[in-house]
């Protein structure tokens, strides 16, 4: 009857143990937005607190020192893996004390009993200390002794906002948890016990009081050897300087979503995030006011992001320092142009001396010039994309194609963003759409990783993804350009096996609203931007004075850091589709040295062994070809082709446009051999074929927004021969000696036809309108 009796009444307190823990369950922490971004090696970065304005730093007890478990568990709870919870004997002797010494001597409370009271608050009363039981046997009933100590580790408090063992090691020692000693370990096993009085960076003595008595009891025991433990004690408690992480906060706040997880996990270098931190701050007072900067650090191997600072202080509200500049939208100016040149080495179009033209056009209303005032003429490739030339630029964007280029630059993963409705035009390639600061670092890894693109990496879960952007030889090629290397030696195979050195490029935008540089280092993608953040002009700033700077600073703190640690990167040995060929102007392709139509000669880098012809620009003269065949007679006069002695002959000459920057000599008319009186040529193949330069036919003009002016135009002819007579709609408007031009001001709007009359009697015409 009594076992009956007694097993009814187990029963029953059983039965009101699990309603108990049912109606009022175990109050276990959730997701409370304390976050922490980790750089690479686990440094904190930046904290965002929970809604008490508490950070913790979560980790396991595999991710602490076994110095501070050992010092934890020795000074708080020695029979922790062994009691229940609770540990009688420990309530006992400590009630014993505190009535023998008439104030409190001790406490009986296990890490169980402490970790419930931190769960789940309680006054300091019997009902509370029940509570306090209740809450610490369904820790035991719910949790693993395991689960008990983990929650522990990151809620104990440490002063102030600090919570968890791993956030006071970071803000105190400056360091991780795994790395602490043993004199570190002691001073952070006793913090909880008091943790405003105790606090080391106000109350030293105090704290280094507390932890010699931790130390001591680790030596009673027997824990450590009482020499390490000596050896301790003589330690003073030395701190870090406190500080709170504050690294990469724009990247911390681009990572932190909703459903990230409590440690968020980085590629960040935190040594290089903190010197180029330091680096920028150093440039703000360079910096016009209201101006910020962004620098996008990328080791184009693994495409891991290693630093990442979006403005120049986040802080700083006149320099809009909250705005991410890495990840806005702005003008990326001339950056744009290694893309092209390498697709059109890829497209058949030239190689890297073909002969382009730095000469002024006008394309419908578009007439681009180059960012310093003047034209070169007879340009090769390298040199036009070297110098940044537009002209040449705008001429190779026209032969690819502009919707091509967009194209294919967005499926490599370097979008280019238009105006709503707008579509790809001539003045992409100059700036005239929008970028960003990391697609266009991701563009430029294609130099550094044989044409390919990568996606960047922010966190080291992130798989690499990559595209094809241009070949191997064409990325190689243009990264030479850009390296100051662009001219090979007459050797084919000599010295193409270099280690790399900075390729770099610059951009502003239109307005002086952006500048940019942008480099492949030899084992790092640098990004530089400065500017406005509020799109403000400010006259002045421009790629090359202002970002490059910036830009080769960070590149020599790359290197610098980079040999101290015995890396380099990997030699630029060429593609096998890369040669070297002897070509000559103006042609563009190979001719032997010593032929006449070799004007100039010059070594280029060539891919798979082909040479393009000179690019003719899409508004070339008609019938101004570069080759031309002519008849000559035995003592090399021009003569008709049905002379008896007449044998035929080929010239090749310079692109028309070319003819205002080439030497006398070298000009047309001065190369055409003189006639012969006796058996001249056709009157028509005297004189070369006349065409108008200055408007194009069936182009489209507008005056100037809210101009009533006339609108002024000048032109001129190519070709022909003697003076011209100019016609506007039929009518006589004036005439221009040969290598002269016509000016003429149009006072309405409308369609009208310039036709132009030489001395041989050729003519030419356009048609055109001009639009309000």
């Amino acid at each position: 009857m009594r076992l009956r009796r007694l097993a009814q009444l187990l029963a029953a307190l059983l039965l009101a143990l699990w309603l108990g823990d049912r109606l009022f369950p175990l109050p276990l922490p959730t997701d409370d937005l304390a976050r922490v971004v980790l750089a690479e090696d686990g440094t904190p970065l930046w904290r965002f607190a929970d809604s008490d304005g508490v950070w913790r730093y979560p980790v396991t007890p595999q991710d602490v020192s076994p110095y501070y478990l050992e010092a934890l568990l020795t000074y708080e709870d020695r029979w922790f893996y062994r009691h229940p919870g609770v540990n009688p004997l420990a309530l006992g002797r400590a009630a014993w004390q505190n009535v023998t010494g008439g104030q409190v001597v001790s406490g009986g409370s296990t890490l169980s009993m402490q970790v419930a009271r931190l769960l789940d608050p309680h006054s300091r009363t019997y009902s509370g200390k029940l509570r306090q039981l209740w809450r610490t046997l369904q820790l035991e009933w719910h949790l693993s002794k395991e689960e008990i100590l983990t929650l522990y580790l990151n809620r104990a408090p440490f002063g102030g906002t600090l919570e968890g063992v791993a956030a006071a090691s970071w803000a105190y020692l400056g360091k991780s948890p795994a790395q602490l000693t043993r004199s570190e370990a002691a001073l952070l096993a006793v913090l909880p016990q008091a943790p405003s009085r105790l606090r080391p960076d106000r109350h030293p003595e105090r704290a280094q009081a507390a932890r010699d008595k931790v130390l001591r009891r680790l030596g009673e025991f027997d824990v450590w050897p009482q020499s390490l433990v000596e050896e301790a004690l003589e330690e003073p408690v030395f701190l870090a300087p406190r500080q709170e992480p504050r690294l990469a906060p724009l990247l911390a706040r681009r990572l932190n979503r909703p459903g990230s997880p409590p440690l968020i996990r980085t590629t960040i270098d935190v040594g290089m995030q903190r010197r180029l931190e330091d680096l920028l701050l150093g440039w703000r007072a360079r910096l016009p006011e209201h101006t910020s900067a962004a620098i996008l650090v990328v080791e184009h191997e693994s495409m891991a992001v290693r630093a990442y600072l979006g403005s120049i202080d986040m802080g700083d509200s006149k320099r809009f320092g909250h705005v991410d500049m890495v990840a806005a939208l702005r003008s990326p100016g001339s950056t744009l142009k290694p893309f092209l040149y390498g697709m059109a080495m890829d497209g058949g179009l030239i190689h890297s001396e073909s002969l382009l033209q730095d000469v002024p056009r006008r394309y419908g209303d578009y007439r681009p010039g180059n960012f310093a005032a003047g034209f070169k003429g007879p340009v090769s490739a390298s040199e036009a994309l070297a110098t940044s030339l537009n002209l040449p630029a705008v001429q190779l964007m026209e032969a690819y194609g502009p919707k091509r280029f967009a194209g294919e630059m967005r499926a490599a993963g370097v979008p280019l963003v238009l105006p709503h409705g707008a579509e790809p035009n001539l003045a992409l390639i100059l700036g005239g759409g929008g970028s960003r600061l990391e697609d266009l670092v991701v563009g430029y890894s294609a130099f550094a990783r044989d044409g390919r693109t990568a996606r960047l990496r922010f966190q080291p879960d992130q798989s690499l993804h990559e595209r094809r952007l241009l070949s191997p030889g064409a990325a190689w090629i243009v990264r030479r350009v850009l390296a100051g290397q662009a001219r090979p030696d007459r050797d084919p195979r000599a010295r193409l096996l270099q280690r790399p050195v900075l390729a770099w490029k610059t951009g502003t935008s239109y307005g002086f609203r952006d500048a940019w540089a942008i480099g492949v280092g030899p084992r790092h993608l640098i990004g530089v931007w400065i500017g406005r953040p509020d799109g403000t002009p400010v006259p002045g700033q421009f790629g090359l004075a202002s970002a490059a700077p910036l830009l080769l600073q960070v590149h020599d703190v790359l290197v610098n850091r980079d040999a101290q640690r015995g890396l380099s990167g990997p030699a630029q040995e060429p593609p096998d589709s890369v040669g070297v060929a002897a070509i000559c102007w103006p042609l563009g392709q190979s001719l032997a040295r010593d032929d006449h139509n070799c004007r100039r000669q010059r070594f280029a880098w060539i891919i798979d062994g082909t040479t393009p012809p000179t690019l003719q620009a899409q508004d070339q003269p008609l019938g101004l070809g570069l080759r031309e065949k002519i008849w000559l007679n035995a003592e090399g006069l021009r003569v008709d082709a049905g002379c008896n002695d007449a044998r035929p002959h080929e010239l090749q000459f310079w692109p028309a446009p070319l003819e205002s920057w080439l030497p006398r000599r070298e000009r047309r008319e001065v190369r055409m051999p003189a006639v012969d009186q006796q058996c001249p040529p056709a009157r028509e193949a005297l004189a070369p074929p006349l065409s108008i330069v200055g408007v194009r036919d069936q182009a489209r003009l507008q005056r100037p927004a809210g101009s009533r002016e006339p609108l002024p135009l000048e032109f001129s002819v190519l070709g022909g021969s003697g003076r011209t007579w100019w016609f506007l709609d039929g009518r006589p408007v004036g005439e221009s000696a040969a290598g002269e031009s016509l000016r003429y001001a149009f006072a309405r709007s409308g369609r009208f036809q310039l036709s132009a009359l030489d001395e041989s009697g050729q003519t030419a015409q356009v048609e055109f309108e001009i639009v309000r």
